[in-house]
């Protein structure tokens, strides 16, 4: 008779060979990217066609209201940062949203989380739009402003681009704190594994008898 389980000691269940766990890694990896751009893209369009808009519609200091006094069309020329934040440092700016351009696309390239994906592409669309406007627009490359048209009450003048960055920024700060990592890996969960690895085995010791209580013959 035949032994069905094979030769003795084989296992019944083997794993995956290496190759075939690194292409699932890449294609989910493939999959995320496409996700990432699948979020940046868009984001960017809208951007742009939208300060193409405000640019040729709208007048500064002349705002309109778009939903009452809750939401305004304001357009103004930033030479700062988000929500015209350091005015006089343009071609500084420039090049830190340079290279945060550069870090984004490095860091796809380790994609294993959604959520990351999806923070990395609103980094990736609000950082590009408002590169595109200091590069493409007066006064000249590396030093031209930012347009700016919405305005919420007690709130800076913003646009498409800025709204992108910031709520890239409060993701990535959620999924900090949650200990998810580029790769799709939790933090806490990995170092209490190394936490135990590391920890001695527990020695157990064999019960103590007390006097008097021993009731062998």
């Amino acid at each position: 008779m035949p032994d069905m389980q094979g030769q003795a000691g084989a296992p019944l269940i083997t794993s995956p060979p290496a190759n075939e766990i690194t292409t699932a890694q890449s294609t989910s990896r493939r999959r995320l990217f496409l996700g990432l751009v699948t979020v940046a893209v868009p984001v960017y369009v809208a951007d742009q066609l939208t300060k193409a808009w405000a640019s040729a519609n709208l007048r500064p200091d002349q705002p309109r209201d778009l939903i009452g006094s809750v939401l305004r069309l304001n357009l103004t020329r930033n030479a700062g940062a988000a929500f015209s934040i350091g005015t006089g440092a343009t071609l500084v700016l420039t090049m830190i949203a340079c290279s945060v351009v550069v870090f984004v696309v490095i860091m796809a390239r380790r994609l294993g989380s959604r959520g990351w994906a999806l923070a990395l592409g609103l980094l990736l669309a609000g950082s590009l739009g408002n590169l595109s406007d200091r590069m493409f627009r007066a006064p000249g490359p590396g030093r031209g402003h930012v347009v700016d048209f919405l305005q919420l009450p007690h709130y800076p003048i913003f646009n498409i681009a800025d709204s992108a960055i910031v709520s890239a920024a409060v993701l990535i700060g959620v999924l900090a704190f949650r200990g998810i990592s580029i790769d799709g890996t939790r933090v806490s969960s990995d170092n209490a594994k190394q936490q135990s690895a590391e920890r001695p085995p527990k020695q157990e010791h064999p019960p103590k008898h007390s006097a008097g209580t021993d009731h062998d013959v």
